[in-house]
């Protein structure tokens, strides 16, 4: 009889703490702006679920219901285009975009879609919903949990995992 075993791998490699705390200030000032900490965190768990990234997410979906978040808008998180009454113009404005930008594939022109770029009409739709600086800080929320998700994700680290070492 053979037996098999399952490693799994851990990486080690400790996170700069210059990297760490750069990525706190700018994830914290993108939030700040925002003034919205329910909507920062309904972005924050959309792109940790599309980025596979369980530390974020498990982390987000706690903060988010420490805010009051309810676990049937959470549980239609992923198919939040076929849940519209769950989900103000707003919030679904900043899913879309959370989901342009954190899925940057495809073809090479601009008019293309999927083609690497935001779509116009998604990034309208946003500016409908958001002034100029709440824009630019939504797109510092999403930017920075990317980073966030990659990071964690690049590492391993697992949901309650050291993610500081």
């Amino acid at each position: 009889m053979t037996t098999t075993r399952t490693t799994r791998i851990t990486r080690t490699t400790r996170l700069s703490a210059e990297v760490r705390d750069a990525m706190r200030a700018v994830g914290a000032a993108a939030r700040k702006g925002l003034g919205d900490p329910a909507l920062a965190e309904l972005v924050m768990i959309r792109a940790s679920q599309l980025n596979r990234c369980a530390f974020c997410l498990d982390m987000h979906l706690e903060l988010a219901r420490k805010n009051g978040e309810t676990e049937a808008r959470l549980d239609q998180l992923p198919a939040w285009e076929e849940a519209p009454d769950r989900f103000t113009g707003r919030e679904r404005a900043a899913l879309a975009l959370t989901e342009a930008v954190t899925v940057l594939t495809g073809g090479t022109s601009r008019t293309e879609s999927g083609g690497g770029f935001v779509p116009d009409a998604v990034y309208e739709e946003a500016a409908r919903h958001f002034t100029e600086p709440e824009l630019a800080h939504l797109i510092g929320v999403i930017t920075t949990v990317n980073g966030w998700n990659r990071i964690m994700v690049s590492r391993r680290i697992e949901p309650g995992g050291p993610a500081w070492t």
